[in-house]
């Protein structure tokens, strides 16, 4: 396995911090420490932009925006900006294990603002500025500051783009367009010095796009039918899905705005292109999420309640990459594979994945098995959409269950890996073993399972809307020395050490 290597999926929003999410600060750090001590070579996130309805990264009114939320208070007070009893008076921790949006909303963005207000700027920022600085991003706030935080279709005068009448509205607010640049230009200089941290201990940052934006985005605002499916009006005629299946006999209505391809096709894909490009500015690795839709996508008339009668619609397939064959991509190609799927995949020649928690259910033709992988995938036990490991265990039916330990011993044999079923927390690292042992050229394993902890550390239920989607967090307890010495070892008996 040459070049074997192996990971840790742990949001930024998950890790310990006082500040009631996770930040890009002192505990970030300690973290990158703990990736170094355990042999890690990748650090895998979740999408970086500014969560909006339903709290979900995927679900961002901005494409390429930062989430201010990360923001570390104690490096602006570092700074001068912020004293340390403005941080620890602001009442932003709700508990260790959740985070709480609503208190973050008020209570973080009154700091950053008043960190802005003491901010004095320079020929630095002024740079930032000029050469774009969000500029898209820091507008669309600032009017929805101005809007009482409504969505842009509520916005009576500025519903419709026009051009002549943002710029009028950015001139009379100057100051509050700077505030939402002020929040990018800092994000990228705490980011920058993190990231750097993790360079120079052997660990690569893995990004995450989404396919889609949310409807409620700049993008919609003001490029509206230059990039989707929707009226003249920006009414979305289209909306994004997957079809019905064995789980869900409706499907799953997203409700995101679809891509207008022949109109990018175009421009050359020009806006994808550029979105790509910039995620390597932040990242080192790109997984891109819901790859199967560049191939072919579920498409949902808008009004429909239910994706069942959407259809499926070609997507710009290989040609929106050419030139993007040697980037270090992941394709995120689960759901509905077909053969439209493993032609694109071996035609752009990145690294598809298989899921373990899918691979034991007494099919030996299984996919996900790690007896069936080929080298050019990367293997996780599980991904932010499904329950931790031990807890789906738990949750099997005693056949079901009887399965999944029988197909984990067999698949334990195959590889000569160390087997134990007794409890749902021991066939928890008796998979993560498997996976490190497998022919996968990268592993990640979620912090969750490495844990081995149960439900209450789901990250999220697809298709809901809930507080505790998005909210698991870890404390500084969780990552303890003897966790990375057992992961080191592991990686030097697997070859995969950093």
């Amino acid at each position: 396995m040459k070049n074997a290597k192996y990971g840790i999926l742990a949001p930024i929003s998950s890790l310990p911090s006082k500040e009631g999410i996770g930040t890009l600060g002192e505990e970030a750090y300690r973290f990158i420490d703990f990736l170094s001590l355990s042999g890690a070579s990748v650090w895998q996130g979740l999408p970086l932009n500014p969560t909006n309805f339903g709290d979900s990264p995927y679900q961002s009114c901005s494409s390429d925006a930062l989430n201010y939320y990360f923001i570390d208070l104690e490096l602006l007070k570092k700074d001068g900006l912020l004293s340390g009893e403005e941080i620890s008076s602001a009442p932003l921790k709700d508990s260790e294990r959740r985070v709480n949006y609503g208190k973050l909303f008020i209570h973080k963005i009154a700091l950053l603002r008043k960190a802005f207000s003491r901010f004095k700027g320079g020929e630095e920022f002024e740079a930032f500025k000029r050469q774009g600085g969000f500029s898209d991003f820091a507008t669309f706030m600032a009017l929805k500051s101005a809007h009482g935080h409504r969505a842009w279709t509520e916005w009576e005068d500025y519903r419709d783009f026009d051009e002549s009448k943002v710029e009028a509205f950015a001139a009379e607010n100057k100051e509050e367009i700077s505030f939402w640049q002020f929040t990018q230009y800092i994000f990228l200089k705490q980011w920058k010095a993190l990231k750097e941290y993790a360079n120079a201990h052997g660990v690569s940052v893995m990004g995450d796009i989404p396919l889609y934006v949310a409807y409620d985005s700049v993008e919609v605002w003001k490029y509206g039918d230059k990039l989707f499916k929707t009226d003249k009006n920006r009414s979305l005629t289209a909306l994004a899905g997957c079809p019905p299946d064995a789980f869900t006999e409706d499907g799953q209505l997203w409700g995101n705005p679809v891509y207008d391809w022949e109109k990018l096709k175009g421009s050359g894909y020009k806006w994808w292109r550029e979105r790509i490009e910039k995620s390597f500015g932040l990242f080192d690795i790109l997984r891109i999420d819901h790859f199967r839709g560049f191939d072919r996508y579920w498409e949902v008339p808008a009004g429909d309640k239910t994706a069942r009668f959407g259809s499926w619609q070609d997507g710009p397939k290989e040609e929106l990459f050419k030139g993007f064959e040697d980037y270090k991509i992941i394709a995120e190609d689960l759901g509905i594979i077909d053969d439209g799927v493993r032609r694109l995949m071996k035609n752009v020649g990145y690294h598809g994945m298989k899921v373990l928690i899918f691979a034991f259910d007494g099919n030996p033709e299984n996919e996900h098995k790690p007896s069936n992988f080929t080298e050019n995938f990367v293997c996780y036990t599980g991904t932010h959409d499904n329950m931790p490991l031990k807890q789906h265990i738990e949750d099997l039916s005693e056949d079901a269950r009887e399965t999944y330990y029988k197909d984990i011993l067999s698949e334990c044999a195959l590889a000569d890996v160390e087997a134990d079923v007794s409890s749902p927390e021991e066939a928890t690292k008796s998979v993560i073993r498997l996976a490190f042992a497998s022919k996968a050229s990268t592993v990640i394993i979620p912090m969750s399972d490495i844990l081995a902890l149960g439900g209450e550390a789901r990250m999220n239920l697809p298709s809901t809307v809930s507080e505790k989607n998005w909210s698991w967090r870890f404390t500084k307890d969780d990552f303890k020395k003897q966790t990375g010495e057992s992961l080191y070892r592991l990686a030097e008996k697997t070859d995969r050490l950093n």
